[in-house]
């Protein structure tokens, strides 16, 4: 699979944004970097489909720049002005050239999915591979309104019933990308959040 971080240059806070080049030429997650359109054009002349992990605003603010600029077809579990495809748990998408399962992962966000494929796992932000936090196994925030480390627990969960062995990428939303046993990564990120104990303790 063709990956490209797109915002990895970026010097203003956003998601990381992966331009997946391939039968289906596919943005997971848009940023907020407003160099984003220009990068995907170093890449790419076509982008056929946008899909979104989740709508906060650094995932979600150059969506409209992009679609203006490409005219792909957009997925998200929430409704979105962009939107032409409602996406659910269970369904199925193409990314790339892979088949991906959509498995509902909320607790960090009530609209958030995560992308799983026999070899690779867009996971948003439910789990990060490094952050502030923690260097291995890390996971989604859950302090701010609306957020539960409870229903983050729970969809951690679900997406390790939901992953097959061998998964060797993960890409996730922020931090870096990672390359080895993601099904590791992700239980250690698992069981970090289950102490329940503050992500941020001196925030």
């Amino acid at each position: 699979m063709e990956v490209h971080h797109v915002t990895e240059a970026a010097e203003t806070f956003t998601c990381n944004a992966f331009l997946v080049v391939g039968e289906e030429t596919t943005l997971v997650d848009a940023g907020a970097w407003d160099g984003v359109v220009d990068e995907i054009r170093s890449h790419t002349d076509d982008v056929d489909t946008v899909v979104m992990t989740h709508q906060h605003g650094d995932h979600v603010a150059q969506l409209e720049a992009v679609v203006d600029a490409f005219d792909p077809e957009v997925y998200a579990y929430d409704d979105h002005p962009t939107r032409t495809h409602e996406i659910a748990d269970g369904d199925t998408v193409t990314i790339g050239d892979e088949s991906f399962d959509v498995v509902y992962t909320p607790g960090h966000a009530d609209d958030h999915v995560s992308f799983v494929s026999e070899s690779s796992l867009f996971s948003g932000d439910v789990v990060v591979h490094d952050d502030g936090a923690f260097d291995y196994g890390s996971f989604g925030r859950t302090d701010m309104a609306g957020q539960s480390r409870e229903r983050l627990i729970e969809s951690i969960r679900e997406l390790l019933e939901a992953m097959p062995d061998g998964i060797e990428h993960l890409y996730a939303g922020h931090g870096g990308v990672f390359h080895g046993d993601v099904r590791d990564v992700v239980e250690t990120a698992l069981s970090r959040a289950e102490k329940r104990e503050p992500k941020y303790p001196d925030k």
